[in-house]
């Protein structure tokens, strides 16, 4: 396979070895770490889950993507970049088995969530350099490959960390602590991996001027508005109703996560092992329907055109969520979380394209940036929005109707659109 051959082929240098392994270790840490903070949150026998308690968590675990993202560029163009890996690397393997001694220890909860959104801060940091130093490993002709092959790899890593603190759980880990210890030990073993590297390996490069560090935090932010300013102008206007709706879609998406967790914790079963299972299941029938939405869109993107094919994804859920949904039984609930993954990375893929195809090349990055940020505040608004509408077991006819008329808008909108 080409795949294989082209891995095959990275693997060759050392130093992208190294800096691989740092993806892998780090990111599979994250895993981890993400899946123990939610079953704690949710399905800890010795707490009561609540609706409120989940959007907290994903509160945590999203906004310092968004709030960190955009500046952790001119933070990692001013430090070492494996010096970044090592020391942030060893702050989130601390922070991570605080987490875990405030699991077991009886304190406020706001403490646990400083503790979290700490660890999950500083992982922006690390992620956006491994992206930066990918450059320093690997020669020009084999970057493209790299930069295919390294995140994809990473993603994998994280969703065997979490595949492996669930299966960790079910078996028998006498807590969720325990489990993030073992997240805390990657984070360990990826910063010791990173001493194989030379500080200045990675760079950035010493020589190079660059701005005061408060003169840069500020021209990012007038470059992000700029963005802005860019996005809503009238030629590009394709891209900014499309990032619309993908917003909303994602809202939709998080307020049905958040019913999905409380179902599986009290409103389909009074288990907690048998919850676990059940969201481990509806999460892998949601996975299988992201991997259908990248296999079919090229496809159905192609034959109708991005924006056309928004709107089919937008109708199909607004039709088929509430007919799956509103029974609350467990196997409409599992097609429905298939249509669910499948209609919004099928959306994501073709707003991506239109953002790709109908944006200067010049600000292409900027608005990526508003687009990480809208997608991310959208789906914890949802969980704020859901926390405030979902009974304890989370059976809730209105959030699912809800959600079906917020898909229907998307559609509608969209089509009319087209028609114009």
């Amino acid at each position: 396979m080409a795949v294989v051959r082209d891995l095959s082929t990275l693997l060759r240098l050392r130093d992208f070895r190294r800096l691989l392994a740092i993806r892998l270790l780090s990111q599979g840490a994250d895993g981890v770490y993400q899946v123990g903070l939610a079953t704690y949150v949710v399905f800890s026998p010795e707490k009561q889950a609540s609706p409120a308690a989940v959007a907290s968590a994903m509160a945590v675990l999203l906004l310092p993507y968004s709030l960190v993202g955009p500046f952790a560029g001119v933070l990692l163009d001013r430090w070492r970049r494996r010096q970044v890996f090592l020391h942030g690397n060893l702050v989130r393997a601390a922070l991570a088995a605080a987490t875990a001694a405030l699991m077991v220890a009886a304190v406020p909860d706001w403490l646990f969530y400083v503790s979290a959104l700490c660890v999950t801060a500083v992982n922006r940091f690390v992620l956006a350099g491994l992206s930066a130093a990918l450059p320093r490993v690997v020669d020009a002709e084999r970057l493209v490959m790299a930069n295919s092959l390294s995140p994809t790899a990473g993603s994998l890593a994280a969703f065997a960390g979490g595949g492996l603190a669930f299966v960790l759980r079910l078996v028998g880990a006498d807590s969720d602590a325990a489990v993030v210890l073992l997240g805390a030990a990657l984070y360990l073993c990826a910063a010791l991996v990173s001493l194989l590297m030379a500080p200045e390996l990675l760079g950035p490069d010493r020589g190079v001027v660059r701005p005061s560090l408060g003169t840069a935090l500020t021209g990012t932010a007038r470059e992000l508005t700029a963005g802005m300013a860019h996005l809503i102008a009238p030629p590009h206007r394709t891209a900014a109703r499309a990032l619309t709706a993908m917003s909303l879609m994602r809202f939709c998406y998080g307020a049905l996560t958040v019913m999905l967790l409380m179902l599986c914790r009290y409103g389909l079963t009074s288990d907690t092992g048998e919850g676990l299972r059940l969201l481990g299941l509806a999460l892998g029938f949601s996975g299988a329907g992201f991997f259908a939405a990248a296999v079919v869109t090229p496809w159905a993107a192609g034959r109708l055109g991005p924006v056309r094919w928004i709107v089919v994804c937008a109708l199909s859920a607004a039709i088929l969520q509430p007919a799956l949904g509103l029974p609350f039984a467990v196997g409409p609930l599992l097609v429905a979380a298939f249509v669910l993954g499948l209609t919004t990375q099928a959306a994501k893929i073709a707003t991506d394209t239109v953002v790709q195809s109908t944006v200067e090349d010049g600000y292409r990055g900027r608005i990526f940036s508003v687009y990480d940020v809208l997608f991310n505040v959208a789906f914890v608004s949802a969980a704020g929005v859901a926390a405030l509408m979902l009974p304890p077991d989370g059976r809730s006819a209105a959030l699912v109707v809800t959600v079906a008329v917020i898909y229907a808008v998307v559609a509608a909108g969209m089509g009319r659109f087209v028609r114009q």
